[in-house]
């Protein structure tokens, strides 16, 4: 980012209230108690699973057993798959059924879910929190799958590509809509839910016809305060709930409070809230925060739409602090790794949150969504990934989330493999990326920038990235009271040493299509980035 489009992106912001501007990462540094610190260290998501995770009930050991090793590498907050029931007892938990069931109940086929029991939850994010790291939950808030038994109920059916436009007369179907959970009873909520609870579903069990069927009823209608998308994109799968029956707003609420409490959860990533009214999430957020009195509780959307307009227009209608996923960002990441060294590295930043709004964004490379296999892929291509990371980790705007696929490979068909080193780059993160950023993006192919460090990390680090075909080499300058010094790459992709001019400047190298992040030779800080856990201690 230039530092007028950072100057412009800090402008736009002047106005804003100052609640509203609480830092997308308060969360994280409030849930480990160094919210107050003076000097804030560097936090770092983990989004903690990829599509094709292994079931079996043993995720959530296994990622108690990892959080040692994550949270030593630099991970400082997880999101972590669904766990509440889902409609099977291996499904992952999008396809939700109840959420008050965490893997306490016998229901849908047995107790645990995918990922195991909600004793096992609740102790992995004890340990987690004890390593360095808090949890945030996903909450899947937009639809019910799985129900216990059909209701009949009037419909009428609209078009899949405008569901506005209606294709029938009304008539009544039978749809899958009634939900009792005969395993928990009454316990923690005692909401049944029926056909009127929900605005449309996608099967008559009747005529066992597959359509959108709209629900009619006295108020009832898709919701308007959801993307315009197939003229209104409330419905999604399953069966759509109606977020403005009291009813469901009120038990959403509860949820949302009880599994803060009853977990010991740090934050909320809310899947799918463009099908969803933005004003349901608006209340939720408020309302959950209030009862939890954590104004700085973090709370993230998955709006998945490469448009900066329609992201900034969502962000806008909040009257607390909210973040996004910077779509934008990931689209420019696939395109760049596209076109290879044709792209000019300097229009990387443009028409992304982390440039409009730096505040609310939170940056990624890939997600369980874009992974090779799935519905909306769009992999960042390996050879650019090391500079996408690059450019989400080592810099100072934005809250980044890491994807365990690029860290630990999927396991899809064929399997993908994990990008290299990786952990070192999380590392250098943690212990190198500090303070303020000098700038140098005076050339299409290669750019690069100091961080010139702070009272806590003075050693500071010089980044250069190329998607060029040739080495690429960017002249910069070190702040004062290094001359001298003897700096060499932490990744050890460029080979030799550099010595600091004793005006400070210097020629940093880059491998082609690659990243170098040059440091002292010999510091703490070094000893540090060193010095490591392996994985599973």
């Amino acid at each position: 980012m230039s530092a007028e489009d950072k100057n412009l992106a800090e402008d736009k912001q002047q106005d804003v209230p100052a609640k509203y501007r609480s830092i997308a990462y308060k969360g994280n540094a409030r849930g480990l108690g160094k919210h107050e610190k003076e000097l804030q260290d560097n936090y770092t998501m983990l989004q903690g699973f990829e599509w094709f995770q292994p079931g079996g009930g043993v995720f959530w050991k296994e990622f108690e057993g990892n959080s040692r090793w994550l949270g030593d590498m630099g991970i400082t907050a997880a999101w972590l798959p669904p766990p509440s029931k889902a409609s099977s007892q291996d499904g992952n938990g999008y396809d939700i059924y109840d959420l008050y069931d965490l893997g306490e109940f016998d229901q849908k086929g047995g107790v645990r879910t995918k990922w195991g029991t909600k004793e096992e939850y609740i102790k992995a994010i004890k340990t987690a929190k004890e390593n360095g790291i808090v949890v945030y939950v996903d909450a899947v808030l937009n639809h019910k799958a799985g129900a216990d038994f059909t209701e009949p109920f009037m419909v009428e059916e609209v078009a899949q590509d405008d569901r506005n436009k209606v294709i029938s007369g009304v008539y009544e179907i039978e749809g899958w809509t009634g939900f009792n959970f005969p395993g928990r009873g009454d316990k923690y909520s005692k909401m049944k839910w029926h056909h009127y609870h929900f605005t449309g579903v996608d099967w008559d069990a009747r005529a066992e016809k597959k359509s959108i069927f709209k629900i009619q009823g006295e108020n009832k209608g898709w919701a308007l305060a959801v993307d315009k998308e197939k003229g209104s994109f409330d419905y999604l799968m399953f069966a759509d709930l109606d977020h403005s029956h009291p009813e469901v707003r009120d038990d959403m609420h509860n949820w949302g409070e009880w599994i803060a409490k009853e977990t010991g959860i740090e934050g909320f990533r809310f899947d799918a809230i463009k099908h969803m009214d933005r004003g349901f999430v608006s209340g939720f957020v408020e309302h959950v925060r209030t009862k939890l009195q954590n104004e700085d509780l973090f709370c993230v959307g998955e709006f998945w739409k490469d448009s900066i307009d329609d992201l900034n227009a969502y962000l806008d209608q909040f009257g607390d602090q909210f973040s996004v996923f910077d779509t934008p960002l990931h689209y420019n990441f696939k395109e760049a790794s596209a076109k290879g060294e044709s792209f000019d590295i300097r229009a990387i930043w443009d028409g992304t949150v982390v440039q409009k709004r730096p505040l609310d964004a939170v940056t990624l490379v890939d997600n369980h969504d874009t992974q090779p296999g799935e519905a909306l892929e769009s992999w960042v291509d390996p050879t650019f990934k090391p500079l996408a990371y690059a450019l989400i980790l080592f810099r100072n705007e934005g809250y980044p989330c890491v994807f365990w696929g690029d860290l630990n490979g999927c396991q899809s068909e064929p399997k993908v493999e994990p990008m290299n080193q990786l952990e070192d780059f999380i590392r250098i993160r943690k212990t190198f990326t500090y303070g303020p950023t000098r700038e140098y993006w005076d050339h299409p192919n290669c750019a690069g920038w100091v961080r010139e460090g702070d009272a806590d990390h003075p050693q500071g680090c010089a980044v250069v990235i190329c998607n060029g075909s040739g080495e690429g080499s960017k002249r910069m300058q070190i702040p004062d009271g290094h001359a001298g010094e003897v700096w060499t790459d932490l990744l050890g992709w460029s080979q030799g040493e550099i010595t600091i001019g004793e005006d400070g400047w210097a020629d940093f190298k880059c491998p082609a299509r690659s990243v170098s992040v040059w440091a002292k030779k010999e510091s703490d800080q070094r000893t540090e980035y060193e010095t490591r856990v392996a994985k599973g201690q």
